[in-house]
């Protein structure tokens, strides 16, 4: 079994696990309940977890999606949550395949993408984005930022503050200009943080990540209302579609770039 391989499916247990992870953190943070007690059990009857009904992704498979003890229903974000994880985690692995300056972010990036996961199923759910999930996030940029100039001896921390600012003053202005109305505090707290992540990239990047943001904001909200689904003044969720933008930003945003770039002879 080549190396790749065996790499791929470690890294996509470890997802699975991460993901299963994530769940507790999206069931407990809202509710400020502790992340590390009690153990999982089930939401309608209480009952604590086997092990073996606590496998990431196959347990709820086999168990149909409902409960060993009182045969509810076991919602199908559980399972969706986990492999959309690990989707994630090969996905950014992917992109970094081979690339040094790439590879150095990739810690940081895997992290971010989990708590970023998290943090968009809890705005769906609660319309909030929880300080005990994005307040972290600070400081472990920076760590991860650092690690890699330190793997690469290249920092860009110019542009990192740059698209902090531009990500920060955008989001945060929106904020204060509709008093919250448009734009939460909790997305003003996040943007500086995805902002800074995608400029270490390239601010070109960065825009881009930021421009389709907004882009995959508003074409689901005219689907939304087209729908029935949504009133016109009714609020969205926009945390989901920051951190949306912000992976944009990291998978598209250099081919999106050079091919405008190349359009307008820039």
């Amino acid at each position: 079994m080549s190396e790749g391989l065996l790499f791929a499916i470690g890294l996509t247990v470890l997802g699975l696990l991460v993901g299963s992870f994530l769940n507790v953190v999206i069931a407990r943070v809202p509710a400020k309940q502790s992340i590390a007690t009690p153990a999982s059990s089930c939401p309608k009857c209480g009952q604590l977890l086997r092990w073996r009904d606590n496998i990431p992704l196959l347990s709820w498979c086999l168990l149909r999606g409902r409960c060993r003890q009182c045969a509810e229903p076991i919602s199908v974000r559980y399972p969706l949550i986990e492999a959309a994880n690990a989707l994630l985690w090969l996905g950014l692995a992917w992109w970094a395949m081979g690339i040094s300056t790439r590879i150095s972010l990739l810690p940081l990036l895997l992290a971010l993408a989990s708590a970023g996961l998290a943090l968009a199923a809890i705005d769906l759910q609660h319309h909030r984005l929880p300080d005990a999930i994005v307040l972290p996030l600070y400081p472990l940029t920076v760590l991860g930022l650092a690690l890699s100039q330190l793997i690469t001896s290249q920092g860009y921390w110019i542009q990192a503050l740059i698209g902090a600012l531009i990500w920060g003053v955008t989001i945060g202005g929106l904020w204060l200009v509709t008093a919250g109305g448009g734009m939460g505090l909790g997305d003003a707290k996040l943007a500086p943080v995805l902002g800074a992540v995608t400029a270490w990239l390239g601010i070109a990047e960065s825009i881009i990540g930021l421009f389709a943001a907004f882009l995959i904001g508003a074409i689901v909200g005219v689907v939304l209302i087209v729908s029935g689904r949504s009133q016109r003044r009714a609020r969205l969720a926009f945390g989901p579609f920051l951190l949306g933008g912000a992976m944009c930003a990291v998978f598209f945003g250099t081919p999106l770039w050079e091919l405008y770039a190349g359009a307008m002879g820039l």
